[in-house]
């Protein structure tokens, strides 16, 4: 269990019988508009992460802190990446999600923590994701139609719909639109912000490391849902899985061949999991590594993309709000008239659509996103869920839907959980600002945990030998130091935010 897959020798690739069985594969569309058609999970990831984070949390520290905070979105970014890139990478080097790799370790107690860790962020991050979304509804019902209607029932509104549109499995026609309409956001974030940019003396404060009084929840906001919670990598890796394509299309075949071990969850061993590419035909191994440039390039762009507005919502925010506390119900109205008082009301109003969109897309991948994972720690820790694996509507057998320990059941009671639960917080604490701020640091004092196993498990299950797939010199070291900072970063946060006012004296 603990030797190293490289260690295996790689047999020698090819006969006839060999090609002919993946002579089926067809080389992806590497053209622009083909990369972005096959884009996905990393898309997904970006739009997880603009909602909360960009539009309550960045104009949060720009109204209270002017340009002081510039310096934690460079460190968010630059410092959680490869707790990211690592999801994504094992997947398409093993075709396997990573919470595979989290049953190899001792006594699983990986999948035990992140499935009580998710169990809490399903209520209390729901909340935080769904309050966003209902503040964009509350302000536009309230403020402009004049509806007599409280933050809860949109809320429960928007629960209900995300739930019913993914068990019906409409999701794909949700994501289009979403797209859709993100990209007004995006495209509307930038024109604000070029028609007045910010002075160029305050860019500085992106290499000004300043920590102002009161400041500590919206830096562990920021380290946590920047670009996003560091768990939705192993949503990645569950939705890159799912997507089939690449390494998750033939690692089946292989297993059937004998090219590739089967994983058995119940007597977990790495090496069953680590694939040698070398024992694929050459265009068998082309179509692998050019999936994985695609899924890498589809993180890159959003991860880049994400950045860049993170950064001019709160350069925006401190231009226009500061100094102002961006609190209550209507924050969203607040941020909203940014563009009002700089390109006009009507401007507002596609600002809306696209903070909407933003907002929505976060609580309606999470509602997925958290069952997901859930399912995934149970068929890694239960026997009578591993029979009855699979939450895909075309894989599902008459098994599936009656019996309640399958994963399919699991997942589906999941969701319903956290819909009850996070409407049940939101009812309770309808303040959607600190409410966003208490779930993103929930997520900050996650990620360095599942940034470890990340990393980990790629430097011990995928080939070193493989040099399409295992990590690069620089990717291991700057990994490595970026793991150190983001776990110091995050321990001085709970000391000063948990230690020092419940036991300083």
């Amino acid at each position: 269990m603990d030797s190293n897959p490289s260690a295996t020798p790689p047999t020698p690739p090819s006969n006839p019988s060999t090609d002919d069985a993946f002579s089926d594969l067809e080389a992806p569309d590497m053209t622009p508009r083909g990369l972005i058609g096959h884009f996905g999970p990393g898309l997904i990831l970006m739009m997880t992460g603009i909602g909360t984070s960009h539009l309550v949390t960045a104009p949060a520290a720009g109204g209270r802190f002017g340009y002081v905070l510039l310096w934690c979105i460079p460190v968010a970014y630059i410092f959680k990446y490869y707790g990211f890139e690592m999801a994504f990478r094992f997947t398409n080097a093993t075709g396997k999600s990573m919470i595979e790799a989290y049953s190899t370790a001792w006594k699983k107690w990986p999948l035990w923590y992140v499935l009580i860790t998710t169990l809490i962020q399903c209520a209390i991050g729901q909340a935080g994701r769904l309050i966003a979304a209902a503040a964009v509804m509350y302000y536009v019902g309230s403020e402009a139609l004049g509806l007599p209607i409280s933050i809860t029932v949109y809320g429960l509104i928007l629960a209900i719909v995300s739930v019913v549109i993914i068990l019906l499995g409409r999701y794909k026609a949700i994501e289009i639109a979403t797209k859709i309409l993100a990209a007004i956001l995006v495209l509307s974030t930038f024109a604000v912000y070029l028609r007045a940019p910010a002075p160029i003396s305050e860019m500085g404060n992106f290499f000004v490391f300043e920590i102002p009084e009161g400041s500590w929840l919206i830096i562990a906001a920021f380290l946590g849902l920047l670009p996003t919670g560091m768990d939705v990598s192993l949503q990645a890796s569950e939705w890159g899985k799912a997507k089939k394509k690449g390494m998750s299309k033939i690692r089946g075949r292989m297993e059937e061949m004998g090219l590739a071990n089967r994983f058995d969850p119940f007597n977990p061993n790495r090496d069953d999991l680590a694939v040698h590419t070398s024992r694929l035909p050459a265009h068998a191994q082309k179509y692998c590594q050019q999936w994985f440039k695609i899924g890498t390039w589809d993180f890159r762009a959003g991860h880049v993309i994400s950045f860049l507005l993170a950064c001019i919502f709160l350069l925006l925010a401190a231009m226009w709000l500061y100094p102002s506390d961006v609190e209550g119900t209507a924050v969203m109205g607040e941020i909203a008239g940014i563009f009002t008082e700089s390109l006009g009301p009507a401007m507002m109003w596609v600002f809306m659509l696209g903070a909407f969109a933003a907002t929505f897309s976060t609580a309606f991948n999470y509602f997925d996103g958290w069952p997901r994972i859930v399912g995934a720690c149970s068929r890694n820790l239960f026997r009578g869920t591993a029979e009855l694996s699979g939450i895909a509507r075309e894989d599902l057998t008459a098994a599936h839907r009656s019996t309640w320990y399958s994963e399919y059941n699991i997942y589906r009671a999941t969701m319903l959980y956290s819909l009850v639960a996070s409407v049940a917080i939101v009812a309770g604490l309808q303040r959607p600002v600190f409410l966003v701020l208490v779930a993103s640091a929930l997520a900050a004092f996650v990620a360095p945990v599942i940034f470890f196993l990340n990393f980990y498990y790629c430097l011990v299950i995928i080939p070193k030998d493989d040099r399409a797939f295992y990590p690069s010199t620089f990717a291991r070291w700057f990994g490595c130091a970026s793991l150190v900072v983001f776990t110091g970063m995050t321990l001085i946060l709970i000391y000063w935010r948990i230690w020092v006012p419940n036991f300083g004296a």
